[in-house]
Parts: structure tokens; C-alpha cells; sequence
């Protein structure tokens, strides 16, 4: 089952949730404000996307980080991704076989979850 991360009231999510939704896709929801980070994440999706895919530099919470902040997420981006899960780029799609995707494209939704 697939897995879809967000913030429950962001339109891309639900713009994205519609999507799955009408695709037939079976997956889970989970609110990063609400639930936090599962284990391992956000190194995981670090690893799978990188940092410039990952990181949303065109959101507020980008605009209001500190200098110190913004060089910490140079040398410790996990960190600083977990204490600020606005930064990442919503929603993000974990596939079931790990497959990860930052932001919302129908294109890549489909390559992820073999729907073509």
C-alpha cells in the first residue's frame, strides 16, 4: 500500500489524495504536523529524491528560516527537516516498492505506481 505525506489542509494534498482516489489507488495518509516522521524518514527521502527535489525554497517557512538555519540544512538537512516538516515539498509519495515522489505530477504518479 502506498503511502501519501502532507498537511491535512494543503490543496496540493488534496489535489493529489483526489487523484489516488480516482485512480482506485489504496494508500494511507499521513499528516506530518499531526503524526510527525515515521523512522528513518526524512534521511530516507534525502537519499531517494536529494535535497533540491525534497526541499520546498518557495515556501514560507523557507523564506522565514534563519541564515544559521539555512546553513544547517546544508551540513544536517534531516534535522532540520524533522524540527520544520513545512520545508518539505508536499505531498510526498512513498510507493510500494519504495518509489518516492516530491510534489504532485499525475505523470509521475502513474510511472510510481505502475497505473500506465
Amino acid at each position: 500500500m502506498a503511502t501519501l505525506y502532507g498537511i491535512r489542509n494543503c490543496d496540493t494534498c488534496r489535489r493529489s489524495r483526489a487523484f489516488l482516489d480516482g485512480a482506485g489507488v489504496s494508500y494511507v495518509f499521513h499528516d506530518l504536523r499531526e503524526d510527525g516522521f515515521p523512522d528513518g524518514c526524512p534521511g530516507r527521502w534525502l537519499e531517494a529524491v536529494g535535497a533540491d527535489r525534497l526541499i520546498n525554497r518557495r515556501s514560507t517557512s523557507w523564506r522565514r528560516l534563519s541564515e544559521t538555519d539555512r546553513s544547517r540544512l546544508r551540513a544536517e538537512p534531516a534535522t532540520l527537516l524533522g524540527e520544520y516538516p513545512t520545508l518539505i515539498r508536499r505531498p510526498l509519495l512513498e510507493s510500494e516498492d519504495g518509489t518516492v515522489v516530491a510534489g504532485f505530477s499525475e505523470t509521475e504518479y502513474r510511472r510510481a505506481l505502475h497505473l500506465e
